[in-house]
């Protein structure tokens, strides 16, 4: 299958107009949204959010990425292939992470051209096709290039930043759940909230953060929207404490296959 990922939100016609050039290619591939909605420009949020979720989709899957400010400029156009999957998209930090979380990642340059191609408009005229090939089992179009040589090479291995809100205005940190320590409170808006286990474990209207089904730390209140509540929104800091009076917290650091 084909994983879209983009912030070109639902309503203009530009999500429509790439997944119909990916079905043009691999019309027998089933083509799913797995987010639409991504904070606009921000390709390091996506980053993280993209790297949490991707594991749960089949080995082989292809995810489409498009999150591109530098569309037509001189920024790169790169394959990852990373976890056992596949991922298209700009060379500007956007696959970077799920590269760096895995060890045997590789990346390639995309040297193919179409006969179009919009200055403004890549995901339609360039990833889609390559995706869509990639996803049919054709070759790389491109040239092997080092993890290291790719924007976000150098980027945190955990972002200590809300990365996205949902439509239930739960605030979604770049951090991982499992590396922060079990008692750890997060700091947003002025505020120190208490870790639960899952909203029912709090009253309504209580503000916490969670570990969600996809692994990251995760700010929300019972029945309320937090990013509402709190005056949240993506590149918000996230502090990490521990137990009132044991200080400020780091999250555990894991180191990657490039040596940061």
């Amino acid at each position: 299958m084909i994983l879209t990922v983009t912030d070109f939100g639902v309503g203009p016609p530009y999500l429509a107009q790439m997944k119909a050039a990916a079905l043009a290619v691999a019309p027998d591939v089933p083509v799913l949204d797995l987010f639409a909605d991504l904070p606009a420009f921000r390709a390091q949020a996506a980053a993280y959010l993209l790297a949490a979720y991707a594991g749960d989709f089949p080995p082989d899957s292809t995810f489409l990425c498009v999150v591109d400010p530098g569309v037509g400029g001189d920024r790169a156009a790169i394959v990852v292939r990373a976890q056992g999957r596949w991922f298209v998209g700009p060379d500007n930090g956007l696959l970077a992470i799920a590269a760096r979380r895995d060890g045997d990642a590789r990346a390639w340059t995309i040297d193919w051209r179409p006969a179009r191609l919009s200055a403004s408009f890549h995901g339609r005229d360039l990833f889609a096709p390559v995706a869509a090939g990639l996803a049919r089992g054709g070759d790389v179009p491109g040239r092997p290039v080092g993890l290291d040589t790719l924007v976000g090479a150098d980027w945190p291995d955990e972002l200590a930043q809300i990365v996205y809100c949902d439509g239930y205005g739960n605030a979604m940190t770049g951090l991982r759940a499992d590396r922060l320590p079990a008692d750890a409170r997060l700091q947003v808006a002025g505020r120190e909230l208490p870790r639960a286990r899952t909203f029912a474990d709090v009253p309504p209207g209580t503000a916490f953060w969670y570990e969600n089904a996809n692994g990251l730390a995760e700010v929300a209140v019972n029945q309320g929207r937090a990013c509402d509540l709190l005056g949240l929104a993506p590149g918000a800091a996230v502090g990490i404490a521990a137990q009132p009076g044991r200080g400020t917290l780091e999250p555990r650091q894991t180191p990657s296959q490039n040596g940061e």
